[in-house]
């Protein structure tokens, strides 16, 4: 390499700040990120005929119905059984027969909605799952418009377009010492 090609490393170290000095410049000028402005995802499913909205991240899989359950004797009607998931037992309960209403009609669309509370894998059988929906900050309201035992399980609901989206509280069920307690 010839001398004028070169560059010494002084002069290298300098162009690198002056490259860095320059960015930062430039990032101050970059519009900031709007924390407020996250959206809520949610997955959407229905209990007691009533369309409501999980938070998708207390939701760890969506499974089909499994084929074989086997029922656990001595625990609550809710408790349906307990299911092999790949190797894994997951007790599986009937939400709806819990929260006071009538048994999920088992069908095509059924499934499973896998939580997790201390470690622990629970399965919560919903008659299905109609899709995700994202909500913006400012369309959340804190009330709900529910009733009977299903309105413990929540505080809050979305408002979109005149529509009410009550949010299901995954972590206040999984607290419950009731749920908890699926033995008789």
């Amino acid at each position: 390499m010839s001398e004028q090609n070169s560059i010494s490393s002084r002069d290298l170290i300098s162009q690198l700040k002056d490259m860095e000095r320059r960015s930062i410049v430039r990032q101050e000028n970059l519009p900031q990120q709007d924390e407020s402005y996250k959206l809520w995802d949610g997955i959407v499913f229905n209990l007691m005929s009533t369309p409501v909205v999980a938070q998708l991240s207390d939701i760890r899989e969506i499974l089909n119905l499994p084929s074989s359950i086997t029922h656990v004797p001595g625990t609550h009607n809710w408790m349906l059984g307990i299911a092999n998931i790949r190797g894994d037992l997951l007790p599986i309960t009937d939400l709806q027969v819990f929260l006071g209403g009538k048994p999920i009609a088992i069908g095509k669309r059924s499934r499973v909605l896998v939580i997790e509370h201390e470690g622990a894998r629970i399965g919560l059988l919903v008659g299905g799952v109609q899709g995700i929906l994202h909500f913006r900050p400012d369309q959340r309201v804190a009330d709900n418009e529910l009733s009977g035992d299903l309105a413990k399980y929540s505080t809050e609901s979305f408002v979109v377009a005149e529509e009410s989206w009550p949010v299901f509280n995954v972590r206040r069920l999984t607290e419950d010492s009731e749920f908890q307690m699926a033995a008789v």
